[in-house]
C-alpha cells in the first residue's frame, strides 16, 4: 500500500498507509491529526487543511485550481509549496509523498 509521510505541526513525523481513492487530506483526517481541521468536509472552501508539499514532489501533483489558489491567498503561512490537501488525489505514484501541516492561521 502506498505511503504518505505526515509531520505535524510540533515536528513529528508519521508514516501512514493509504488506500487508493483518497485525498491528502481524507488520509490525514482519517489517522487522526485533529490539527487538520478539514472543516469543509473537501469543498476547497475554507483552506483549513493547508499543507506545504516537500519540493521533490511538487511536480508530481495535478495543476492547482483557480478557487484553491484563492483560498491559499488568504493564508499567512503560504509558500511555494503550499496546497490544500483536499484539493490532492492521492495516487500509486506519490508513494512515499512527504507532507508538513501548515501552521493555523
Amino acid at each position: 500500500m502506498p505511503k504518505l509521510v505526515v509531520t505535524n505541526r510540533e515536528g513529528n513525523t508519521t508514516d501512514l498507509d493509504v488506500e487508493n481513492g483518497l485525498t491528502v487530506m481524507e488520509a490525514i483526517r482519517d489517522n487522526g491529526f485533529d490539527e487538520l481541521l478539514a472543516l469543509c468536509g473537501g469543498c476547497a472552501s475554507c483552506a483549513t487543511c493547508h499543507i506545504h508539499v516537500d519540493p521533490a514532489f511538487m511536480d508530481k501533483l495535478s495543476a492547482m485550481s483557480e478557487d484553491e489558489d484563492d483560498l491559499l491567498e488568504s493564508s499567512d503561512h503560504r509558500e511555494e509549496n503550499s496546497r490544500l490537501s483536499c484539493q490532492v488525489p492521492f495516487t500509486p505514484e506519490l508513494d512515499g509523498l512527504k507532507v508538513t501541516i501548515a501552521p493555523e492561521d
